[in-house]
């Protein structure tokens, strides 16, 4: 379990909580002067009927079983437990086919998921989320592996297509081929000389990988804080280990809808 610190990590003792992990992880909370202070900005915005919050959906794509934990196809299931613990939510019921758990990042109402379908089949359990909870697709975050992307580097979109990747592609079907939807990358890097992919994506990490592997889930973890409480649409800035991360607005006019974290 690891506490991050600047550029150092330090093992520290770290509360049960109630939802299976592959290897639980302590990260701090934020100083209550960054992004919490828009949570009460952001509250109309993501009002429903009757001035009710919508919740924001934030799935993680993996392989469910021991056999998958810890492999680089299920570093969107571990992204999912790294929220989870930073906020205090416990993945301890099973909704349309997925690990669900409800809470909130300030005054946003979220629920975190991890569909237990399969990668391939993924859009099974997302589609029904989506539509029993009423839940606009431009508040839903998919986070998953991504093989063009360096290793540990995140990728935030608000939309775009599958990219290859089955889960994605069952996803987007299961939504009837909408794609608007914002997703997280995040990099597991290319498979070493001949390597067939498929196999490649079920390899655990080294220990050096895992290491920098909990450095990125700490950005995804600032970057979907910024997101449930200002929104993907509102440019938010903040500095973590000297590294600034913008998140772009998907502004038709910008030049890029992305920014590498």
């Amino acid at each position: 379990m690891r506490l991050l610190s600047g550029a150092s990590a330090s093992r520290i003792p770290c509360p049960l909580l109630s939802f299976a992990r592959a290897r639980p992880r302590c990260l701090p909370v934020p100083p209550s002067g960054t992004a919490c202070r828009a949570a009460s900005s952001s509250a109309a915005a993501a009002a429903g009927d009757g001035g009710a919050l919508k919740p924001w959906l934030f799935v993680g794509l993996g392989n469910p079983g021991k056999v998958y934990q810890g492999t680089r196809h299920n570093v969107g299931f571990e992204m999912i437990d790294v929220i989870a613990e930073a906020e205090g939510i416990s993945l301890s019921s099973m909704q349309f086919k997925a690990m669900v758990g409800k809470g909130r990042i300030g005054d946003a109402p979220i629920m975190l998921a991890k569909p237990q379908t399969f990668m391939n089949a993924s859009g099974e359990s997302v589609g029904q989320l989506v539509s029993y909870f009423k839940i606009p697709l431009n508040q839903v975050l998919v986070m998953y592996d991504d093989l063009d992307l360096p290793f540990a580097k995140l990728r935030l979109l608000p939309k775009g297509g599958h990219g290859g990747h089955n889960g994605m592609r069952s996803i987007i079907n299961h939504l009837k081929q909408n794609r608007d939807f914002p997703r997280l990358r995040i990099g597991i890097g290319r498979p070493p000389g001949k390597m067939d992919p498929a196999n490649f994506v079920l390899r655990p990490f080294n220990r050096k990988e895992q290491e920098e592997l909990d450095f990125a889930f700490h950005r995804g973890l600032e970057a979907v804080r910024i997101m449930a409480l200002e929104g993907f649409n509102k440019s938010a800035t903040y500095t973590l280990a000297h590294m600034v991360v913008i998140l772009l607005s998907g502004n038709p006019e910008l030049p890029r809808t992305e920014e590498v974290i």
